[in-house]
């Protein structure tokens, strides 16, 4: 008896503060979304002390009379609801009705507020959660509000912010994303008198990552391509194969305007951009999805940083599509500019200047035997290869004749295509980089790299239509799985049939295997089957049936692909280039390293100072 009390209201709204006020970085966030919400076109923040001892944000949003500024203090009092049932359908940022409230009850606060209209506006002192001053003010139409010496009454929360630089910087950065989620609004950052940014309103996402992260960037981005989802509509931008990050910074995900965090939506990029990225990097994205509100609920995180999808498999599944279409359209633009013809060398006094170049459309004889070694591509069962074996579905992929042709289906293919490609080699720079010109300027190509793209395409094609080579198990092995892992199994029996995988049930949340791909050494069924299973629910329904042997096969062609210090002859660069540019994703090697880097005549210039 007596042992539960029910709390102080100062004491409950410093523990609800907890919840939504975590660092300077929250405030600054709620704030600007209340200030989004009431309709601002500019929006300026001034901190001091990384926020310790002063955020202040000021916009020009609708303002409040005096009755809605101080009810807008009262805890769960907001405008953007009026019902449990519009909880199923949020349609603003804020909706809780609690930023206001906990940060005045953990800082000393000022709010002034005006309508456009009124003659006077209103101004509120709040001081560590208890209104001291409610009287006319006359601030600019618009409200302002000032948070002074954040958790100055609560001295252990406060000794957990970090220094005042990291503290900027998370204010910086949460600014970035509200500036990038909304380029129509103007948004300008003061820290401690000194003027960081100011962003004017822009027409443009484009206008606005140029603003932020400057042309270089902008111009390695590739305008994201919608799928056409009828539930979902992707749009922004998202780097070309090859430009990645070490850490997911510049991997930024907006849900109806919204900033989020969602390994879901991080782990269908990761997936569009599949054998494109490199293992450990991220891809730069900028990723608008626009959906019925009805359809996701931010009900979830006090933060509002997380939200859960009605369907998530199908936004998933929107957005791998989105990014695998988005790469593959990019690769027109790329092939054409890699074809493009080059302006003929200028006369110099009267002569004509030496031409250096190989082009494609020689064809002479003496041009097909100039004196360079012959293509050496090593397949198994050879004397000194020193390489292992592989299965004959490997050998045929890899197999040359004795004229440096393709392989028949690879033939047909290129029939369809145009007779003629222009490009312009220049030659080898140490038996592996081949150099080209283009209009922009010199491309090296690494002959390891463009080879491995090349082979590893037409083997997993071969596969895809030939089938998965399989082998019988000696003794058929059974494993057990959890409840989840066994429905889902029993979903994608004929997935994994397709992938090379002889299983049936044997029992509740029993399986047992009797087949596997010839290609794989697999010592422990059991723990094979989990791997498989974990990798194929993060790849979800629009992995390739081939994905377990993608990696066999991207080991196979490194393995005998064209290495450095191999030498070509002059057919064999040309038909390389012209393999690779047919490539689906000629930008890089299974492995995601580039294939081609192009050097522009613009930097040549530079680094020759002819240019400043």
């Amino acid at each position: 008896m007596g042992r539960i009390r029910l709390l102080p209201e100062t004491v409950a709204s410093q523990v609800a503060a907890g919840e939504v006020v975590e660092r300077p970085a929250s405030v600054v966030k709620e704030l600007v979304e209340n200030s989004l919400d009431a309709g601002a076109r500019n929006i300026n923040v001034v901190i001091r002390r990384g926020g310790i001892s002063l955020v202040r944000v000021i916009d020009d949003g609708c303002g409040m009379d005096r009755d809605d500024a101080l009810l807008s203090l009262e805890r769960h009092a907001t405008s953007k609801i009026r019902s449990a049932a519009d909880l199923q359908a949020v349609a603003t940022l804020g909706f809780r009705g609690e930023a206001l409230p906990s940060i005045a009850s953990v800082s000393r606060f000022r709010l002034t507020t005006r309508e456009a209209r009124a003659i006077a506006g209103t101004e509120i002192i709040v001081n560590g959660g208890k209104i001291d001053v409610a009287r006319d003010g006359g601030e600019a139409p618009g409200t302002q509000v000032e948070v002074r010496s954040l958790f100055y009454n609560l001295p252990a929360r406060r000794k957990f912010l970090r220094s005042e630089n990291t503290e900027s910087r998370n204010i910086e950065h949460q600014l970035h994303l509200q500036a990038i989620g909304h380029p129509q609004i103007g948004f300008s950052l003061i820290r401690d008198d000194r003027m960081l940014f100011q962003l004017p309103a822009a027409v443009t996402l484009s206008d606005r990552i140029r603003d932020l992260y400057g042309a270089e960037l902008l111009q390695r981005l590739v305008e994201i391509s919608d799928a056409a989802s009828p539930k979902v509509r992707i749009s922004g931008f998202t780097g070309q194969a090859g430009l990645s990050r070490q850490a997911r910074t510049q991997q930024l995900v907006f849900v109806n305007g919204r900033a989020i965090e969602s390994s879901l939506l991080t782990g269908a990029i990761r997936e569009g951009y599949h054998t494109a990225l490199m293992k450990g990097q991220y891809p730069v994205t900028f990723l608008f999805l626009e959906l019925d509100p009805a359809a996701v609920d931010v009900n979830v995180h006090p933060a509002k940083r997380e939200v859960r999808f009605r369907d998530p498999n199908g936004v998933r599944e929107a957005i791998v599509r989105c990014i695998q279409q988005t790469l593959e359209t990019a690769r027109a633009g790329w092939q054409q500019k890699f074809r493009a013809p080059v302006q003929p060398p200028a006369a110099v006094s009267g002569r004509r200047a030496p031409d250096l170049t190989l082009r494609s459309e020689v064809s002479a004889p003496e041009e097909a035997h100039r004196e360079l070694p012959h293509l050496r591509v090593a397949v198994a069962g050879g004397a000194d290869s020193g390489r292992a074996p592989v299965p004959e579905i490997v050998r045929q992929a890899l197999r040359l004749d004795s004229a440096g042709e393709a392989p028949a289906l690879k033939q047909q293919q290129r029939a369809a295509k145009a007779p003629q490609q222009q490009f312009e080699i220049i030659g080898v720079l140490s038996r592996l980089y081949v150099l080209m010109e283009n209009a922009d300027g010199l491309v090296l190509v690494d002959q390891h790299a463009a080879h491995e793209r090349i082979l590893f395409e037409e083997l997993r094609r071969r596969m895809e239509e030939q089938g998965v080579p399989t082998q019988k198990l000696l003794l058929p092995q059974t494993f057990d799985v959890p409840p989840r892992d066994a429905d889902w199994i029993e979903r994608n029996l004929s997935i994994l049939q397709r992938m090379g995988i002889g299983i049936e049930s044997f029992g509740p949340d029993t399986f047992k295997i009797d087949t596997l791909p010839s290609f794989l050494d697999v010592s422990d069924a059991a723990q094979f089957m989990r791997k498989v299973i974990d990798d194929l629910k993060s790849a979800g329904n629009s992995a390739s049936t081939m994905r377990l042997g993608e990696e066999m096969i991207a080991k196979s062609v490194c393995r005998h692909a064209v290495k450095a210090n191999d030498p070509l002859r002059f057919p064999e660069v040309e038909k390389l280039i012209r393999d690779l540019l047919d490539c689906d994703l000629p930008y890089c090697c299974p492995h995601g390293r580039p294939t081609m880097i192009q050097i522009s005549l613009a930097e040549l210039e530079k680094k020759f100072g002819r240019k400043v």
